[in-house]
């Protein structure tokens, strides 16, 4: 039985264990192995371990320290297999980068300022640069606040999350095809689709292809998930992301629909009216409907809507500030574009919020190196 201190904290719509890369190495086995072990991913319920049994609530960080002088904390983020022993570290996730920049401050991982304090973290698995803004005022790191994001109503510490230089960060480029869109083959057939890598890699499909406009609920949106499972693999092809010999991903790309804003209501019965936002999006979150939407996701659709062309650009309302509003299931996210340095794409800021849950000390049945 190994030890391991973690700490949960929820960062915006998902919940995130957040290990320190020292106590990880001390434990003598690979990552992996420990990961598998402590969330019990090979069982689909993760009964026996401290996962959530969703792609929201089974997901890891491993934090270290840079030594890079305009980066302050390094992470690897882990998504973790439920109901398959496996652990995917090809994504970037912005709701546990909150959750990892109120960790660091927290952890005294970067020095605190008398008002608010920047976290300057580096992906590991993607390369992605993002900023944490928390407010620390007299130096004092926050246990509470009352902010609060659509698809939860929990209030949390306030936490401006910006993605800098988004664009490319997997592939080199916003648009890896070369091309605004491009043409994959479904089960039923081919559908256009927009393959763009900013935040992370993401395929986007209109919502129209499926039989779809783009307000449907949970529920009778998981009856395009099938398909779109199917093209995300013909997606992360396209992109360049994987061999034809490599396993299938159920992270990367990112995938979903995108149609023009029409009134709705979202998953607590809210009304959205038409003119309240200016996107209609859809995700999929591994194998289900995203209950809100990933941020990354949200950092490509900001993107994508941008470039003339695209899906994304072809049905939504177009705005002089930069901002994109996005009808989601559990509500309108906002994602604004704000002007970068010279060759540098746009970073893209988002309002979060964040609760520490627990700090706990995992018991973890590994044995000889493998899950017990």
């Amino acid at each position: 039985m190994l030890r391991v201190q973690g700490e949960m904290i929820r960062g915006g719509t998902s919940k995130c264990w957040i290990f320190d890369h020292h106590d990880v190495v001390a434990t003598g086995v690979d990552a992996d192995t420990l990961l598998l072990a402590a969330y019990n991913a090979a069982d689909p319920r993760q009964i026996d371990g401290v996962g959530g049994a969703s792609s929201t609530t089974s997901k890891a960080a491993i934090v270290r320290t840079s030594t890079k002088p305009d980066v302050d904390v390094e992470y690897a983020f882990a998504q973790v297999g439920i109901g398959d022993a496996r652990v995917e570290w090809t994504s970037n996730c912005g709701n546990c980068a909150t959750a990892v920049a109120l960790y660091a401050v927290h952890h005294q991982l970067v020095p605190l300022a008398p008002e608010s304090t920047t976290v300057r973290m580096l992906n590991i698995n993607t390369g992605a640069r993002l900023s944490g803004t928390i407010p620390t005022p007299g130096r004092t790191a926050p246990d509470a606040g009352t902010a609060r994001v659509p698809g939860t109503a929990a209030p949390g510490v306030p936490v401006l999350l910006g993605f800098e230089d988004p664009a490319g960060t997997s592939t080199g480029r916003a648009l890896p095809t070369g091309h605004a869109l491009d043409t994959l083959t479904g089960p039923t057939g081919t559908v256009e689709a927009s393959l763009v890598d900013a935040g992370a890699p993401a395929a986007l499909f209109e919502a129209k292809a499926f039989g779809l406009d783009g307000t449907e609920s949970l529920a009778d949106f998981a009856t395009a998930v099938p398909a779109l499972t199917v093209l995300r693999r013909q997606a992360a092809l396209a992109m360049g992301l994987v061999e034809e010999s490599d396993p299938v991903s159920h992270a990367v790309p990112k995938v979903g629909v995108v149609a023009r804003p029409v009134t709705y209501r979202t998953t607590d019965g809210t009304l959205v009216p038409q003119d309240a936002y200016d996107l209609a999006v859809r995700m999929v979150s591994m194998h289900a409907p995203h209950p809100a939407i990933g941020l990354t996701s949200a950092v490509a659709l900001a993107t994508a809507a941008a470039i003339p062309g695209t899906l994304a650009h072809r049905v939504a309302r177009q705005t002089a500030d930069g901002s994109l509003r996005l009808g989601t299931p559990a509500g309108v996210i906002t994602a604004r574009a704000v002007p970068a340095k010279q060759g540098a794409s746009p970073t893209v800021l988002l309002h979060r919020a964040a609760r520490r849950i627990a700090r706990a000390e995992l018991l973890v049945p590994v044995l000889e190196g493998r899950p017990a």
